[in-house]
């Protein structure tokens, strides 16, 4: 009898093409999702003008999505730990794949915002499950930078939005960047049967055969017996209230840092978002169409996720980030001061990374943080608690503009929330992360070993032998 520990495996397991397949599905997802969430932005002008809303409507228009965002985040995270997160996501897919299309059939603000708003619940909540489910599937050796890019589609996402925005507008109206969100629907069926289940999850409802193809596939050596008896770390078991197991195991105060960092990240990726340009118009600068911010900004997001997922997998993530945070500091306060136009599209881009970027990097240490058994669970609330941020940066960076202060003390209002994310990273215990605080369990299988098994899973089994 052979009692296998999933997450030990899943940890060693080379990158090969299951892992592939998973990437690229998690990423096609996140790039749709990142699409839904700019459209908004990219219509509005057109929205405004067809409808005859001012811009306070227009605002609360646009922040309907992420109120739904906020409860998508929390509620559909933590469901994802009670029926599987296959389904959550292809839950999520559907309702911001069907909500985001039914938006372009709206002829009035209020319907669009409850279009919005339900569209936003699956915006939402398709990010904590596919930052799980990537967690979950990548060997530790390459996690993060799989993870970061796996979400970097978000930014993908959002310059796609951009750039076909603009044409789709002209040619057919502003309708149809909507009606073409639809389109992520036809991926249910693939989702279902292609998308592996979480493991934790099938070994709570004893689906042993599902498992073990899984387990298969993702590390070839294993051998799957009869009376293979598999495990996970007590703290790794789907078992229980998820929501209180993040406050268990000495994780209260550093569940409350990430939600701090979350806050205050977010925060600063939506001021920037939604008053960037504004701002730099107040200031005199010429500097094209919105459209342009929109892809410096983005394609800085990408460099930033890629380029700090990088940097984790090979320093230690959390000291990374304390760097990343402070660098968005020193960008964004800079973005308030008069610098030549190719230096400014610089620092542009440069706070892309550091916001944007920084934020799927944070995703990524909050994945590695929690236990499986409840890490959509917590990167769902820390998700939800930051959408909080996003919700109120545009009314106070809206309230500072109104009152007419200097260019420069706009942008500090903006960069001293990335001083705050990183003192409160620095103070988040990894001693008590899931990938530093685990039990040791064993793998037990008599010997001989079979000769047929890789020499390397071979000297695994023997160095946990009993």
């Amino acid at each position: 009898m052979r009692r296998i520990d999933v997450h030990k495996l899943s940890d060693e397991a080379r990158f090969n093409g299951f892992h592939g397949r998973v990437l690229f599905l998690c990423a096609l997802i996140i790039i749709f999702d990142g699409y839904d969430l700019a459209v908004a932005g990219i219509a509005l002008p057109s929205i405004m003008k067809e409808m005859g809303v001012t811009a306070q409507s227009a605002g609360f228009m646009v922040s309907s999505a992420l109120f739904g965002m906020m409860i998508g985040a929390i509620f559909l995270g933590t469901v994802a730990d009670k029926i599987g997160r296959r389904w959550a996501i292809a839950i999520c897919v559907v309702l911001f794949s069907v909500f985001t299309s039914a938006a372009g059939f709206t002829h009035d603000p209020y319907t669009f915002s409850a279009m919005r708003f339900f569209a936003g619940l699956g915006i939402g909540g398709v990010m904590p499950n596919v930052v799980a489910q990537m967690t979950e599937y990548s060997p530790k050796k390459i996690r993060t930078t799989m993870v970061t890019l796996m979400f970097s589609g978000y930014a993908v996402g959002g310059m796609l939005a951009a750039l076909l925005g603009k044409g789709l507008i002209e040619a057919h109206g502003w309708q149809s960047v909507f009606l073409a969100a639809g389109l992520p629907v036809i991926l249910i069926p693939w989702i279902l049967k292609a998308m592996p289940e979480s493991m934790p999850f099938l070994i709570k409802e004893n689906r042993l055969d599902e498992l073990k193809k899984i387990v298969l596939r993702m590390e070839p050596s294993y051998l799957p017996e009869a009376n293979d008896l598999f495990a996970v770390p007590s703290e790794d078991k789907a078992e229980g209230a998820p929501i209180s197991k993040l406050f268990q195991g000495g994780r209260s105060f550093s569940t409350v840092m990430f939600w701090i960092a979350f806050f205050m990240c977010l925060f600063m990726v939506y001021a920037l978002s939604s008053w960037l340009t504004k701002l730099m118009a107040n200031a005199g600068y010429s500097l094209g169409s919105a459209l342009t911010f929109v892809l410096v900004l983005n394609f800085g997001a990408m460099i930033g996720a890629i380029g700090g997922g990088w940097l984790a997998d090979r320093f230690h993530i959390k000291y990374v980030l304390v760097g990343m945070y402070a660098l968005a500091a020193v960008s964004i306060t800079m973005l308030g001061y008069k610098v030549p136009t190719e230096v400014l599209f610089l620092l542009v881009g440069l706070a892309g990374a550091t916001t944007i970027g920084t934020q799927i990097v944070t995703y990524a240490y909050a994945g590695q943080f929690y236990p499986m058994a409840v890490r959509s669970t917590g990167i769902g609330w820390a998700s939800g608690i930051g959408r909080s941020g996003a919700i109120l940066a545009p009314i106070v960076i809206g309230t500072l503009v109104g009152i007419a202060l200097p260019l420069e003390q706009n942008f500090m209002a903006i960069a001293f929330p990335a001083v705050v994310a990183m003192i409160a990273v620095l103070l988040i215990n990894h001693s008590r992360s899931a990938s530093e605080h685990r039990d040791n369990i064993s793998v037990v299988i008599p010997d001989p070993l079979p000769r047929v098994m890789g020499s390397a899973m071979a000297r695994r089994f023997r160095q946990v032998w009993r």
